[in-house]
């Protein structure tokens, strides 16, 4: 018992006083507060000015009151208790109604070996000491659920305030072409993002500042500049009312439901905004950007081409931004070193080039950097291609590769599960050629 938490109340109620004497002292060297009664009338007054009652202790037969009887009453006072009912052997009855009506953990037989009836009242306190650890746990979580509801709830409020302000502004500016609609609309849910400020709408801007520069260059037309820019900007939307901590993991370390409730996000943020007409361009862009390159992505496992070039393009700066905010440093070129190895698999490796420059500016670490340097990264930044800067020694100092080896894919998942089993101190150390 932790010197913070309350002391433990243990109630004895008996109507032989030398019998409780005889307890008081068979119990004095244990680390609970002990409390007396010689009835069950008396004792249920005592239990009201009582507080953490973890274990009662009471004879069946005693004058009034029998002990199923005050076992009963006393669950109405202090319901999360223990109750153990000391009785005869002819007193089978009773016993059952104890346990039945009364809640009683369990009977001790008179005469009772003294062993034997500490042994048990231990396990009864450490009994009551889990089960008020498990609703003080389940307390925690109900108040986070509520927590996560409300911040959910409020987020859908403003996204719906939000629609409003889309239909009410599209109404005013029905005169207006299209151009001027989509310039409104992207100022809207940029200014949104901007005032969320979280971790996720700081990368919905980065997304959308990456591919809106990447669209440019490309010299696409402002119409599908200004789709791909909003988008990017609107990506992953449909993780609203999902719990942030199971978004924000690696896909690898997610359960199977975890995994699954992830999956749905992208056509979950298609979904949100099917009956608004005025994003109706940007749907597919929002549903495939998880599509991957070689058809292993989803929602609808597209591959290549049939991919929308937006949703292409979203894919990349993604993964960018997520593997430079993954280091500390050289982060530009660790993002694109990484979605290169990427190129063919996850991402289309014709675009990526495009996003070198703005990469550079966005990540820009104000750094001299050499030809060759290194990076520390997780187990489950790695990525087939990349090269072992150091000697790699699992926790328990097993060489497991050896400064200069390139990894393949059985590479990779040996030190991933090798750190499972045995992490070091630190992460992997792997090279970083200058773009």
């Amino acid at each position: 018992m932790s010197e913070e938490q309350a002391r433990i109340t243990v109630m004895l109620v008996d109507d032989e006083e030398n019998i409780l004497l005889t307890l008081k002292r068979l119990l004095m060297d244990e680390d609970f507060d002990i409390v007396t009664a010689l009835s069950g009338e008396e004792a249920l007054e005592k239990l009201k000015g009582l507080e953490q009652v973890g274990l009662i202790i009471s004879d069946q037969r005693m004058f009034g009151m029998n002990g199923a009887e005050f076992l009963r009453l006393s669950r109405e006072i202090v319901p999360h208790a223990v109750r153990i009912l000391l009785t005869g052997y002819s007193d089978i009855n009773a016993t059952i109604d104890a346990i039945n009506k009364g809640g009683a953990f369990r009977y001790i037989s008179k005469p009772w070996k003294d062993d034997e009836l500490v042994q048990t009242i231990r396990d009864s306190i450490a009994q009551y000491l889990r089960e008020m650890e498990a609703r003080r746990l389940n307390e925690i979580i109900d108040q986070q659920k509520q927590e996560l509801e409300a911040w959910n709830e409020s987020l859908k409020k403003r996204l719906l305030q939000t629609t409003a302000t889309i239909r009410e502004q599209s109404q005013a500016i029905s005169s207006l072409n299209d151009k001027s609609l989509l310039a409104i609309l992207n100022r809207i849910f940029d200014n949104m993002f901007e005032i969320l400020g979280d971790r996720g709408a700081v990368h919905a801007r980065t997304v959308s500042i990456l591919v809106t520069d990447v669209a440019r260059k490309m010299e696409l037309d402002a119409e599908t500049v200004s789709h791909i820019r909003l988008a990017a900007l609107l990506h992953d939307i449909g993780k609203l009312g999902s719990h942030s901590v199971t978004m924000n993991k690696h896909l690898g370390d997610m359960s199977e439901s975890e995994s699954s409730e992830y999956r749905q996000h992208s056509s979950r943020g298609e979904r949100m905004f099917s009956q608004v007409e005025e994003l109706a361009d940007i749907l597919p862009l929002i549903r495939g950007h998880h599509e991957a390159y070689n058809g292993g992505g989803f929602p609808d496992g597209l591959k290549g081409e049939n991919i929308p070039l937006g949703a292409r393009l979203i894919a990349i700066a993604d993964y960018i931004d997520k593997s430079a905010r993954s280091v500390g440093h050289h982060r530009a070129n660790f993002a694109m070193m990484n979605a290169r190895y990427r190129g063919g698999t996850l991402l289309d490796p014709h675009l990526i080039a495009k996003f070198q420059g703005i990469t550079g500016v966005v990540f820009y670490d104000d750094e001299k950097v050499a030809t060759l340097e290194e990076v520390e990264i997780g187990p489950n930044n790695l990525v087939p291609g990349m090269i072992i800067a150091g000697d790699l020694k699992s926790g328990t100092d097993v060489l497991l590769m050896q400064r200069g080896t390139v990894l393949d894919e059985g590479k990779v998942a040996l030190i991933r599960s090798y750190y499972l089993k045995s992490p070091p101190q630190h992460g992997i150390f792997v090279q970083i050629v200058k773009s």
